[in-house]
């Protein structure tokens, strides 16, 4: 390290040199997520078009050699020189930073692009860029290279109507956390999806050459929404409220209706970005959901039971499932990814239009007002009672021994990095894991067979269960609100269940019960799934354990006769030995991680899975049953 410092150590980066150099800053990471980050930026410049009035269909394409495009027919990007830059309105957009059409409102007078740094990041982070756009009858064609222009912008032929394509392959260089640097198309089909609720005037399409599918996404708008994402719940009233509202260049659209399970569900949307961690405009909504609520209450005389006092904002968003989506120019966002909505004029708008909103609808229907009232008072009730609940599965000091379920055999580490829990179905094989395991960084907490459905449940029921309550009093993080993976004992949750019908159906439970009450330490990636064996075969003195039936049929085409074959039928057959090392042994067991690509998906998922509406199960299930010997749960 050099003692002197002067300004010859200070490095300038040209051109698009610090993307990158610190791509992170501009996509939030180099693995999947920033891997797809890049298609959605790209995607987000055609929905500006269509936000704009005028794309009508956007095209997303996956291609064999892994590149994908994004086509629209909007107005296609400017292809006259730059007064200023001396080049293409194209070449600009790609190039240079904060350069694009969304600065003065000229062009766009709400758009999901702010930053005038989409494009041209993902530019700088793909192996190869080319832009086609049709302007004037004709069609421009420009190619780029890791954010350097390789073929300037050039008239290439005549082409009919308007529009843009831009096709990429992200960079392998860049994605070093992402090895499979591949698409995944449950990504890119979600937010189609979810676009084509949003923009409902625009139709959107997938393509993928690899296997020739193609798929369309149209919709009504934010209502189907709602009754697509809560599809496995029962609503307690119907239609949904629904509330649309212009103000100047402000729009806002709500939609929102009340299920009969204790979770809450609300999306968020600016210009069609989501925003997963909300803002300043779900502050408004909640706000203006607990203001008209309790006043309605109090005017009609119905807190009784709470001797008049209010309820409070966790009551009345008990049940409640709802999809904002507001429109407005210049938001603040926090960060390039666009994750929360800072813009304080926001929430006044939304608090004021929701609030007479819902005032005028509860009033005009009454016998709707007083579901949702007696919901909320129902709620209101139970706190109590599960605040007591809940203090009795709190976990005070791991290392206060009486905090611990007394069936844990814990281990001896107390360093989360090194402490692995296995959460066992049944007492022989929780006895045989016990012997097997290593006592020094393996803890194992056995369960007896199905443990509570939390999806159908009351939290009351739900913290009352001693095998919920052993469970959360083991990991010692808390539940809910309070949960806080730091505070974990252990920094791998492994659910370690039979390979079988019954073991696939204790994990869904096992899940649904870390997803509703634990969703941190689901999504930080500390709940693990166990691959225990199916087989045993043995010919002479070679062994092998194999996982499936097909497994199973390649070994026996290989090895011919005088095989010996054991069928596992559940943890419990294996001895300890067998277990350490099929299932338990770092060295070689097979552990797979569970991580959420798609929250909204999962939620739809448990929700049609666990929850009360038996019809909507069994058509998930009909419609999924030819995959069911490949599911890989």
């Amino acid at each position: 390290m050099h003692s002197q410092y002067s300004a010859q150590d200070i490095k300038v980066l040209k051109g698009l040199e610090g993307v990158r150099k610190r791509p992170a800053m501009y996509i939030g990471d180099k693995g999947k997520k920033g891997f797809h980050h890049l298609l959605m930026e790209i995607l987000d410049n055609s929905v500006d078009e269509a936000l704009a009035g005028y794309a009508k269909r956007i095209k997303v394409t996956l291609h064999k050699d892994g590149s994908i495009s994004v086509e629209d027919d909007g107005r296609g990007i400017p292809v006259d020189k730059h007064p200023e830059m001396g080049i293409s309105g194209v070449e600009v957009v790609f190039t240079v930073l904060h350069a694009g059409g969304k600065f003065d409102r000229k062009a766009y007078k709400v758009s999901g692009g702010l930053h005038g740094v989409g494009a041209s990041v993902v530019n700088a982070l793909s192996e190869w860029l080319e832009v086609e756009v049709k302007r004037n009858g004709k069609l421009y064609r420009a190619k780029f290279s890791r954010g350097e222009i390789v073929e300037p912008l050039r008239e290439v032929g005549k082409a009919v109507g308007t529009g843009t394509k831009v096709t990429f392959k992200p960079d392998p260089e860049i994605f070093t956390d992402y090895p499979e640097k591949t698409w995944d198309k449950n990504i890119i089909r979600k937010r189609l999806r979810e676009l084509s609720f949003l923009v409902p005037s625009v139709e959107f399409i997938f393509e993928d050459e690899n296997t020739g599918e193609v798929e369309s996404f149209k919709s009504g708008g934010i209502v189907d929404f709602l009754l697509y994402i809560d599809e496995g719940n029962k609503p307690l009233f119907s239609p949904p409220f629904y509330l649309r509202k212009t103000n100047g260049d402000y729009e806002l659209e709500v939609a929102l209706h009340y299920n009969d399970s204790d979770n809450e569900e609300i999306l968020s949307f600016v210009n069609t970005i989501p925003t997963e961690d909300g803002g300043t405009h779900v502050s408004g909504l909640r706000s203006a959901l607990t203001r008209a609520i309790n006043e309605y209450a109090q005017k009609n005389n119905l807190l009784k039971e709470l001797k008049g006092k209010n309820l409070t904002g966790e009551d009345v968003r008990e049940g409640l499932v709802a999809i904002i989506h507001l429109k407005m120019p210049e938001p603040q966002f926090e960060g390039q990814t666009k994750a929360k909505l800072g813009s304080p004029q926001a929430e006044s708008f939304v608090r004021s239009e929701v609030y007479e909103a819902l005032k005028r609808f509860l009033e005009e229907n009454p016998k709707i007002a007083q579901v949702i009232v007696q919901k909320a008072i129902t709620t209101a009730k139970s706190r109590l009672a599960a605040k007591k609940a809940r203090e009795l599965v709190k976990r005070k000091n791991f290392l206060e021994s009486d905090t611990l379920p007394g069936k844990l055999a814990d281990c001896i580490v107390e360093d989360q990095r090194y402490a692995e829990l296995f959460i066992v179905e049944g007492d022989s094989a929780g006895g045989s894991a016990k012997q097997a395991r290593d006592r020094r960084t393996q803890a194992i907490l056995p369960i007896r067979g199905k443990i509570l459905n939390v999806e159908k449940a009351n939290e009351v029921k739900i913290l009352s269960n001693n095998e919920v309550k052993a469970i959360i009093s083991a990991i010692g993080c808390g539940i809910k609100e309070d949960c806080d993976p730091k505070k974990a004992r252990y920094g791998k949750i492994i659910i370690m269940s039979d390979a079988d019908v019954d073991g696939a159906h204790i994990r869904t439970l096992l899940l649904t019960l870390f997803w509703r009450y634990m969703r941190p330490l689901v999504e930080e990636g500390y709940i693990y799934i166990a691959m225990p064996p199916l087989y045993r075969v043995q010919k002479g003195k070679e062994v092998r354990y194999l996982y499936s039936d097909e497994e199973l049929k390649k070994v026996l085409e290989e090895w011919g006769d005088n095989v010996i074959i054991q069928r596992y039928k559940g943890l419990g057959e294996m001895n300890p030995e067998q277990l350490w090392e099929t299932t338990m042994n770092p060295k070689t067991r097979a552990l797979k991680r569970v991580t959420v690509e798609d929250a909204l998906e999962a939620d739809h998922l448990f929700s049609i899975l666990m929850g009360e509406v038996v019809e909507t199960r069994k058509k998930f299930i009909l419609e999924n049953a030819g995959f069911v010997k490949n599911l890989d749960v």
